[in-house]
């Protein structure tokens, strides 16, 4: 069964051309289901109940998030409602939502898990500690797929090795910047350092280029709004065995929106 993995999607940009991508790769049976990360898909920052719709109906399975997952106000009331939708599950106990969320095709189900890294990120629970905790209480014969979002690729590289041969997979994503370090590690457990952006193609990590170059070259605050232009979808495909639950393969990938489209 092959599952597409989707890098962090960046306003209506990423939100067009995540759709576009995902229709076809699913109307021609090449992935069986979907696991995005949404966290930037309004505006840049956060999501809402209209846009994880949006998504799901677009062919999104789950929807992951990170250290914006309060970008948009009203996600803390409304963040129930979204059934296929998980924030990092190291946030603390009294926070809304859940950290993982079971997907179920005609195929196979599987979990997937959201953490957030510590390493130059917002104030969260250890996630090597909350992990833990998460897998203690899912079932041992469903696969579980990781999505760490997190700054420093060693602490992704470094929750890859922790949970090998545990998930069947740990992705990261926030940096926007796809790796190129898709692989298997030792106990089978699928990994890539980050799935890159779904977003603007010419951009600075999904932002228009001018306004980002006034902050670098002078220092004068500016407003960072979503670039214009052709758009990306960077991820991976990511292969489970039906039969066992783990990892065959996994190859990072990117498609880009012709300038015409």
């Amino acid at each position: 069964m092959k599952i597409l993995l989707v890098g962090d999607i960046v306003g209506s940009p990423g939100r067009y051309w995540f759709a576009e991508v995902v229709r076809g790769l699913k109307a021609r049976g090449e992935v069986q289901a979907v696991v995005a990360n949404a966290e930037n898909c309004a505006g840049g920052s956060g999501i809402t109940v209209a846009l994880a719709k949006e998504l799901t109906e677009a062919g999104a399975d789950a929807l992951t998030l990170g250290d914006h997952t309060w970008g948009q106000k009203e996600l803390e009331g409304t963040i129930g409602q979204i059934k296929n939708l998980v924030r990092p599950a190291n946030y603390l106990p009294a926070v809304p939502g859940t950290g993982s969320v079971l997907v179920q095709t005609p195929l196979m189900r599987f979990y997937v898990v959201n953490l957030q890294g510590q390493v130059f990120m917002g104030p969260a629970e250890n996630p090597f500690s909350a992990i833990d905790r998460v897998l203690a209480g899912l079932p041992k014969n469903i696969p579980v797929i990781v999505d760490f979002h997190a700054e420093a690729t060693s602490e992704k590289i470094a929750m890859g090795y922790y949970l090998d041969g545990r998930v069947a997979a740990v992705v990261g994503t926030h940096t926007h910047v796809q790796t190129s370090d898709a692989t298997i590690l030792p106990k089978g457990t699928a990994y890539l350092t980050d799935l890159g952006m779904t977003g603007p193609a010419h951009s600075v990590l999904g932002r228009d280029p001018v306004p980002v170059l006034k902050k670098f070259t002078t220092g004068i605050p500016a407003r960072f709004d979503i670039a214009r232009g052709p758009g990306k979808l960077e991820g991976a495909i990511l292969d489970l065995d039906r039969e066992t639950g783990k990892a065959v393969s996994i190859t990072a990938c990117r498609f880009l929106q012709p300038a015409s489209a």
